[in-house]
């Protein structure tokens, strides 16, 4: 199986999200976060957050890029439950039990869409507010095309 990981190749994440994931956290997509948000919702770094962030599962945080890699079995069923968990403590889910369906079915979701790339596939989400709801769109950059100079800038210390 395969999931994302979340990916820090400069600082930016830093100034552009409320809550910025560390790198290596196990990631969605997170849409399920703005399902009932309007435009009126959507200023500053919130803004940020619905138009490019990805999930990260274990901090709460949103991140620009993820990376597909191999999950374990033992790693998803701990995402399941703690996914369950925050929508416990986080989103009104009444408890564990009615949480754990939605969790299993998001993270699945994510595990589909990592299955169809390579390891090391650099996926970004971009979302847009429409009459029916949050719509997603996603991107791809394969390993070979990915190289850090497309997105980091290399400078000197002195």
């Amino acid at each position: 199986m395969k999931l994302a990981r979340t990916l820090r190749l400069d600082i930016s994440d830093e100034n552009v999200f409320e809550v910025p994931a560390p790198s290596g956290e196990w990631a969605i997509s997170g849409g399920f976060e703005f399902s009932n948000w309007t435009e009126t919702e959507l200023k500053g770094k919130a803004r940020q957050a619905f138009t490019n962030g990805w999930y990260s599962i274990e901090s709460g945080g949103r991140a620009s890029f993820v990376g597909v890699c191999k999950i374990t079995d033992a790693e998803l069923e701990l995402m399941r439950k703690a996914l369950a968990q925050t929508f416990v403590e986080s989103y009104g889910a009444p408890d564990i039990d009615a949480a754990y369906p939605v969790a299993y079915e998001e993270i699945d979701q994510m595990c589909d869409m990592c299955e169809d790339f390579e390891e090391n596939t650099l996926l970004m989400v971009s979302r847009t507010l429409t009459e029916l709801g949050v719509e997603e769109t996603y991107r791809s950059r394969a390993p070979q095309d990915a190289s850090l100079e497309a997105f980091a800038v290399h400078g000197s210390v002195e």
